[in-house]
């Protein structure tokens, strides 16, 4: 006849090994979720990079073929100095640079490292855990 207290023992044992092996999934799968929220807000911030990088790029060449052609065709038609066609000009690319590089900063604001919800979610799961242990252990 099999011991009372042994098959006790061992069923508390395996149940907790059971417990362990859950959580143990539940942690890893938590983990991989946080991993793949990562890689898209990576791919937020590279979005936000790449708009700010070509509002750069359309400025660098904007400055230097506009300002020149523009700035000395409006200093011709109107009669100004040379100087003063050049300035209208500067005054248009830089609000046009203004409204890019805004754009781009607003979509960085959006992109967090580390996604909120993961983070509460692992938090709850190691209290509940944690909760877990200690009363098992009483």
């Amino acid at each position: 006849m099999a011991d009372p207290e042994l098959t006790h023992h061992d069923s508390i044992g395996g149940l907790l090994r059971g417990i362990l092996i859950d959580v143990r999934e539940l942690v890893r799968e938590e983990l991989a979720l946080a991993r793949l929220e990562m890689r898209e807000q990576a791919n937020r911030a590279r979005l936000a990079i790449a708009i700010l990088a070509a509002a750069a790029v359309a400025l660098a060449l904007g400055t230097v073929f506009l300002l020149i052609a523009m700035a000395n065709g409006i200093a011709y038609a109107l009669g100004w100095p040379v100087w003063a066609g050049y300035l209208v000009v500067a005054l248009l690319l830089a609000i046009g640079g203004t409204v890019g590089l805004t754009a781009g900063r607003q979509r960085l604001r959006n992109v967090t490292p580390v996604p909120q919800e993961t983070v509460a979610t692992l938090k709850e799961n190691s209290q509940w855990i944690a909760k877990r242990l200690s009363s098992e252990h009483k």
